[in-house]
């Protein structure tokens, strides 16, 4: 079987640069002359370390050289695929009512649990029933935020088509099912998740609608027992994903720390945490934690260790500066179309329960705090301010009262009431305290605040620095003065 199997690669790697491989062609070259689906099962196998592609005809071609590009518009809804293959295994673990009587009363309760538990900052155990109500309430959500985040990377280029993915404490599969819905149907993806617990057995069903070319493999030890850098053949990943498990970990900075050692040279770790306060402040803190420390990749290029950069969305616009304020940002993207199975499980809830208000089962925001990680020193947006004609925001204080000129990214939707000034956090990378642009008499000059995308640097001319005592934060005034541009 070895020796059909090589042969079989052979003649794959002789044929990629000729034609289409056929597995129907290539049995009549191979010793035995092995059944179609034989040879088309081990193609399979092999296409990752192969770089083929299987198309809807059952033949093989090269994977393309081309990044992915960034996605139009908004993400919309969670795919009825998944959702349908979610509630399919629902009814095969609790019966085709599910939603309501006793196991409806019990996901909701399960559900009423772990988000209470979650607030109070208390670890969740996750079992089956967990599993199943954080696939309920939590799925749709993640498995939009991660396609935003991708972005990114997108938009400079850096996400390719043949990807090797880690995916650290995968869940359910909410960033799985996102990325592989982000990705052209021409990209092969292989993926490995790290995902000890109960979630696992929701994952992997999900895993098999990704798609012929999203390739599997789930790990069910603990992350800490894993030794990343030999997974998948000791090959290095060009995506590692640690989306909203950091704060769940006992050493999360040694985890990550670890999973940059497996990070190809020019990869990227895509850190993801909920937008609240604690755990959009700890993900930022290990960011910074993290930056400008060396690793040992597994296998670089020059052997040499690299230096882990800040790609984004944080920016560093001031050369050597690093930001030491509280560092909570998060983006806030459109709601999706509500999911027939929260749906379900909502409209389900019995009439005497005095907890329940309509749609405390309905969860179709879109919040989310990220960071990305690389070892090649890119950044997302390339600016360096070493120049005496804009204001650096760690001398705030000298600038009280008067009006400067300012470069800085917009790291936050309108923070304000809805008939209060929009109010927008800002920063440049140097700020020991948070900075805050609040818009009191809109202009022409100054609408690219408002229009400005998360992440994207502004130039200010003639704010306004204030002292907010209260919130123990500076307060940039943009009014009729204030010239704003957009400048990437």
């Amino acid at each position: 079987m070895t020796d059909q199997r090589e042969a079989i690669r052979s003649n794959a790697k002789y044929l990629r640069n000729v034609r289409p491989i056929d597995p129907e062609e290539i049995c009549d070259y191979v010793e035995g002359s092995p059944h179609p689906a034989v040879v088309r099962q081990h193609l399979r196998e092999d296409a990752v370390s192969l770089g083929l592609l299987e198309r809807e005809d059952g033949t093989f071609v090269p994977v393309g050289d081309e990044p992915v590009s960034p996605r139009r518009g908004p993400v919309e809804r969670f795919p009825d695929r998944y959702g349908g293959r979610l509630e399919n295994l629902l009814v095969d673990r609790y019966g085709v009512d599910w939603h309501r009587d006793g196991t409806g009363q019990l996901l909701r309760s399960t559900i009423r649990r772990f988000k209470s538990r979650y607030l109070e900052g208390r670890p969740v155990e996750y079992d089956d029933d967990v599993a199943a109500g954080y696939a309920i309430y939590h799925l749709p959500g993640y498995y939009a935020a991660v396609q935003y985040a991708l972005d990114d990377l997108a938009e400079r280029g850096l996400l390719g088509r043949e990807l090797r993915v880690l995916d650290i404490g995968a869940g359910v599969g909410g960033p799985a099912l996102g990325l592989s819905e982000y990705l052209p149907d021409d990209a092969v993806v292989d993926y490995h998740a790290i995902e000890p617990s109960a979630a696992a057995d929701v994952l992997e069903p999900l895993l098999e609608e990704t798609g012929r070319n999203v390739h599997p493999t789930i790990h069910r030890d603990p992350v800490e027992d894993v030794d990343l850098a030999s997974l998948g053949d000791g090959e290095e990943f060009d995506l590692v994903l640690a989306c909203n498990v950091l704060s769940e970990l006992a050493d999360a900075e040694a985890v990550a720390r670890s999973a940059l050692e497996s990070l190809a040279p020019d990869g990227t770790l895509l850190g993801m945490a909920p937008a609240d306060k604690n755990t959009s402040i700890e993900l930022r803190e290990i960011e910074r934690d993290l930056e400008g420390t060396t690793v040992e990749p597994s296998s670089a290029d020059d052997g040499s260790a690299r230096e882990v950069t800040v790609y984004g969305p944080t920016v560093r616009l001031w050369p050597g500066a690093t930001p030491t304020d509280r560092g909570w940002s998060f983006d806030v993207r459109p709601d999706l179309a509500v999911p027939s199975f929260q749906r379900r499980l909502d409209e389900a809830t019995p009439e005497d329960d005095a907890d329940h208000a309509p749609g405390e089962f309905v969860n179709v925001d879109v919040q989310f705090s990220y960071s990305l990680l690389r070892l090649d020193g890119t950044r997302r947006i390339e600016i360096d301010l070493a120049t005496s004609d804009w204001a650096k925001m760690a001398e705030s204080e000298r600038h009280v009262t008067n009006r400067v000129d300012l470069a800085a990214a917009k790291l936050s939707r309108s923070l304000s009431a809805e008939d209060a000034n929009p109010l927008f956090k800002i920063s440049d990378g140097s700020e020991a305290v948070d900075h805050y642009a609040v818009l009191t008499r809109e202009s022409s000059l100054n609408r690219p605040l408002l229009e400005a995308d998360y992440g994207e640097v502004l130039t200010f001319e003639g704010i306004l620095v204030l002292w907010n005592d209260d919130e123990e934060a500076y307060n940039l005034v943009v009014d009729e003065e204030t010239i704003v541009d957009r400048i990437g």
